[in-house]
C-alpha cells in the first residue's frame, strides 16, 4: 500500500523532487550549509597548497643554508633564505641572521646581542605560526556548527510534516513528503559538511605542530651557531 500510494501521489526522493518539496526556510538552511562547505573547501585547498610549498622549500633550504653557514657566509645564507620565501624555516632563520649580522658591526658580540637574536627568532616563529594557522580555525567552527544548522533544518522538516498532516487530514506519505525531504536533506548535508571539516582541521593542526617543532629546532641550532661564532671571535 505504501508503494502504491507513493506511485499515485507522485512522491519521490530524488534531489530535484526533494528540493521542490522543501519550504523556503529549509532551502535557506541548505544554502547556508553549501556556503559553509564552499568556505571550508577553499580553506582546505589554500592551506594544503601552503603547507606543501612550505614543506618542499624547507627541504631544499635546510642543506643550502647549512652549507653557507659552515663557511661563515652570513650574507649568502640570507640571500638563500630570501629565495625560499614560502619556507617556514627560511622565514624564521632569516630573521635571526639579519639580527645577528646587524650586531656584527660592533667589535665584540655580547650575550645581550645573542639574546636579541634569540628574541628576533621567537618573534619570527610567532608570526610564521600565525600565518600557518590562518583559516584553519574556521574549519573547527564549521565542523562544530554545521550539524546544528542541519539539526535546525531537521526541526523545520518535522514542523513541515505536521503541517502537512494537519492540512490534508491524512497521515499518508503524500502529506509528510515535504517535511521528510527537509529533515533528510538538511541532516545529511549538515553531516556531509561537518565531518570533512573536522577531519581536515585535525590533520592541519598536526601539520602546524610539526612545523612548530621544526622551527624551534632550527632556532636552537642557529643560536648555538651564533654562540660558537661569538666564542671564536668571528665578527667581521
Amino acid at each position: 500500500m505504501l508503494f502504491q500510494e507513493s506511485a499515485t501521489s507522485g512522491v519521490g526522493f530524488d534531489p530535484r523532487t526533494m528540493w521542490g518539496n522543501m519550504g523556503w526556510a529549509a532551502r535557506l538552511v541548505v544554502i547556508v550549509l553549501f556556503v559553509m562547505s564552499a568556505w571550508s573547501i577553499g580553506v582546505m585547498i589554500d592551506r594544503a597548497l601552503a603547507y606543501s610549498a612550505a614543506y618542499k622549500q624547507s627541504r631544499q633550504f635546510a642543506p643550502a643554508v647549512a652549507g653557507a653557514l659552515r663557511e661563515g657566509k652570513l650574507d649568502e645564507a640570507i640571500k638563500i633564505a630570501d629565495r625560499y620565501s614560502k619556507s617556514h624555516l627560511a622565514k624564521v632563520v632569516v630573521a635571526g641572521l639579519q639580527e645577528f649580522r646587524a650586531h656584527q658591526m660592533s667589535s665584540e658580540i655580547s650575550g645581550e646581542e645573542i639574546e636579541a637574536s634569540k628574541r628576533a627568532l621567537e618573534r619570527a616563529e610567532a608570526i610564521v605560526h600565525a600565518e600557518l594557522k590562518r583559516g584553519i580555525s574556521s574549519l573547527a567552527t564549521i565542523g562544530s556548527t554545521a550539524p546544528f544548522v542541519g539539526l535546525f533544518g531537521t526541526v523545520l522538516g518535522i514542523i513541515h510534516a505536521f503541517q502537512g498532516i494537519s492540512t490534508e487530514k491524512s497521515t499518508g506519505l503524500g502529506a509528510v513528503a515535504g517535511g521528510i525531504s527537509e529533515a533528510l536533506v538538511t541532516t545529511a548535508i549538515g553531516l556531509f559538511v561537518a565531518i570533512p571539516a573536522v577531519m581536515v582541521f585535525n590533520y592541519f593542526t598536526n601539520r602546524v605542530e610539526a612545523f612548530d617543532v621544526e622551527m624551534g629546532n632550527s632556532s636552537s641550532e642557529l643560536i648555538d651557531y651564533f654562540l660558537k661564532r661569538s666564542a671564536k671571535g668571528v665578527g667581521k
